[in-house]
């Protein structure tokens, strides 16, 4: 039973949330199995563009560190606040949800090559946390039944957070710069006077991700019918 329901609750994800956190898990459990390291994962801008090695480009966007209280903190928080954008303002929109994925790697990257920075999955975490915030400003959060505050407030509370646990927070400050600027161009920039949309989904991604929905008024013409198409005429005519 058990199995059960863990597997209908899984197939129960929206498919971007399912295949992202997939991955993760994938990997971390490769990298404990010792079928691959770290060192064949992390951002390596001389390897990427001399070696050649793109994966890179994707696997430090995947690994968050080996089993322990901080990689299942930020599977946590990568399933709830990535499969609550797909489900919430996200739906029906599963191309621009990837054209979020997409746009905020790159904006990742781009601060990689100019920091030492090794692993990005976390900043990346912090970016879908930083949205959904901000798009749901009304709601209250309770931290380990320590902290009440409003959404807005999260990105800063787990940014604390983790600054007790001794890490660095240029990761976090990171995912938020790239989440606020996400949120900038998306939601506040076209709302003002003389803005506009800048961020505008490729139409190609919205062929493979988008399927058109049927319109309940069409009515098709009395060609298009099944019963007036040549094949079925024949078919009626057989003995």
């Amino acid at each position: 039973m058990a199995y059960q329901g863990f597997a209908q609750e899984y197939l129960g994800m929206p498919a971007v949330t399912r295949a992202y956190t997939t991955a993760c898990v994938l990997t971390t459990a490769a990298v404990q199995l010792e079928f691959i390291t770290p060192f064949q994962l992390y951002f390596n801008p001389d390897l990427i563009f001399r070696k050649f090695q793109i994966w890179r480009l994707i696997t430090n966007f995947l690994f968050f560190g080996p089993l322990g209280f901080s990689f299942f903190f930020n599977m946590i928080f990568l399933y709830r606040y990535c499969r609550m954008l797909e489900e919430g303002s996200f739906r029906g929109r599963t191309a621009d949800f990837v054209f979020m994925f997409l746009f905020g790697g790159f904006l990742m990257t781009l601060f990689g090559l100019f920091a030492s920075l090794f692993f990005l999955g976390q900043a990346f975490t912090i970016m879908l946390v930083y949205v959904w915030s901000r798009r749901n400003p009304y709601i209250r959060m309770n931290f380990f039944g320590l902290l009440n505050f409003q959404a807005p407030f999260l990105p800063w509370v787990l940014m604390g957070f983790s600054l007790l646990l001794g890490n660095s927070i240029i990761i976090d400050l990171l995912g938020i710069a790239v989440g606020h600027i996400y949120y900038f161009l998306e939601d506040v920039f076209p709302n003002q006077p003389g803005g506009k949309k800048l961020l505008l989904t490729p139409s190609f991604l919205k062929m493979v991700f988008d399927t058109p929905e049927e319109d309940p008024n069409y009515n098709p013409l009395p060609e298009d019918h099944p019963e007036h198409q040549p094949g079925d005429q024949d078919q009626q005519q057989q003995p």
